[in-house]
């Protein structure tokens, strides 16, 4: 049975997402990854504070706030096996479990521009993330995860685009209204 996986590539206009835009050449410059089509299970690295770009880790996002509240994005949409989405689901979870052990890469985003890759343990930028994942599900990832850029993930010949503009729209399209109950 297939099931499917999201990736969410996001345009926020903070500071760093606007720094990575003119050095990529591309709008799009946050990537998270999510296991439903309502983005209510949607991981990434990213700021842990929205007031602070230096505080960055792992995160549970939650798409219709914050950040994202004007953000525009591109939304793929991937077909795995049962096995390969239990795989990737439980190796987030476990990094949700033990999120505190785990960094933002500052650092791997100067050895994305030098093309140098920076190991560090427990220690990842967005896209590095979300291509290590889909890496362990055993999914084909050609490019060093610690290289890839947002954009390089929007060109994985698996990744089918579904949606693009507005976050908001798109939520506002997929989340089912709650209708109160009527006796």
């Amino acid at each position: 049975m297939k099931k499917t996986i999201y990736i969410i590539l996001t345009q926020t206009k903070t500071f760093l997402s606007r720094a990575i835009g003119m050095y990529t050449g591309k709008q799009m410059n946050h990537a998270s990854i999510a296991f439903d089509d309502e983005l209510h299970d949607m991981y990434s690295f990213g700021r842990l504070q929205l007031h602070n770009p230096l505080s960055g880790g792992f995160l549970r996002e939650q798409a219709e706030t914050g950040l994202f509240e004007n953000a525009r994005c591109m939304i793929y949409k991937v077909e795995v096996s049962t096995y390969q989405y239990l795989r990737m689901k439980e190796k987030v979870r476990y990094m949700h479990d033990n999120r505190d052990r785990y960094k933002y890469n500052f650092i791997g985003l100067f050895g994305v521009m030098f093309h140098k890759e920076v190991k560090r343990d427990r220690a990842y930028f967005c896209s590095q993330f979300v291509a290590t994942i889909l890496k362990m599900g055993g999914l084909e990832v050609r490019e060093n995860p610690a290289f890839m850029t947002p954009h390089c993930l929007s060109n994985l010949e698996y990744a089918e685009p579904v949606y693009e503009g507005s976050l908001a729209d798109y939520l506002h399209a997929v989340r089912l209204p709650v209708v109160p109950y009527a006796i």
